[in-house]
């Protein structure tokens, strides 16, 4: 019989939802891998394997997440983890993954149409979330190969809308551009913390505890404050009658969708 390991990685900068699923992207094809383990909190992965940690270890490197600790231990007595809520947890994130693209379909349009640059930042935002969902879930026989060209792809469209969302802040800022409409931008990102809260009560309900449905709750937390953050943007825009709040909300959502950007671009290393 092949003798388990156990090797634990500490990642100083795996402090993110989305680098734990980059992270299982880049590790999937590895025959060896039995089972991976999240502690983001702690910030360590445990892989229990069967071949030499050393190449997980060099495509864990790879995603440069600030390895700084490798620990390899035998494992007596392994049973491998109960997997017979995964297809439930699946359809669960597939779900999640729908809500996300279509929020993006709506608040592309509807801050084209307010002028809202924070709607339209949210809106790529939700982009970036529906990429990575649909990365990690795509379909477990997809080559490699072409899982990071798609990574790849993903990561600089994503970049280069974010950054002509920056450019287009930085001209309204200095242009003497007409007021988004704060009632638009209002309800829409309402409707968007609205399908985000569900997609949190649903993530919640399933009553999964595993790293990866952590992960899925911490991400959509995430979106609630960006959705939030747009609401009192429109908030704003109305007492003050100012259009700098929903710059200022549009290029800080800018920013946060390069980060999540750049972070998919290492899976096509």
């Amino acid at each position: 019989m092949d003798t388990i390991l156990k090797t634990i990685f500490h990642l100083n900068k795996m402090d993110c939802p989305s680098e734990e699923r980059m992270i299982r992207m880049k590790l999937e094809g590895f025959a060896g891998i039995k089972e991976l383990e999240f502690d983001l909190e702690n910030r360590d992965l445990t892989v229990i394997h069967q071949d030499s940690a050393a190449k997980i270890e060099n495509a864990v490197k790879e995603l440069d997440l600030g390895l700084t600790e490798v620990n390899t231990f035998e494992v007596d007595g392994y049973i491998k983890r109960d997997t017979s809520g995964d297809s439930r947890d699946r359809r669960l994130l597939w779900t999640v993954l729908w809500i996300n693209l279509g929020f993006f379909i709506v608040e592309m349009t509807t801050g084209l149409i307010s002028r809202s640059m924070g709607l339209v930042a949210d809106s790529l935002d939700m982009l970036a979330d529906a990429v990575v969902y649909g990365l990690s879930l795509w379909a477990i026989g997809a080559a490699t190969l072409r899982k990071k060209k798609v990574a790849t792809m993903s990561g600089y469209f994503q970049i280069l809308l974010a950054l002509l969302g920056m450019i287009e802040v930085i001209r309204r800022f200095a242009g003497d551009e007409a007021m988004p409409d704060f009632r638009m931008m209002i309800t829409v990102s309402i409707l968007a913390l609205i399908a985000n809260s569900v997609s949190l009560y649903l993530l919640q309900k399933s009553g999964n505890k595993e790293a990866h449905m952590k992960a899925s709750m911490i991400f959509t937390s995430n979106d609630v404050i960006i959705n939030i953050g747009v609401i009192l943007a429109g908030v704003l825009v109305f007492y003050t009658n100012s259009k700098y709040p929903d710059l200022i909300i549009g290029g800080v959502v800018f920013l946060i969708v390069v980060r999540g950007a750049i972070r998919i671009l290492k899976l096509g290393k």
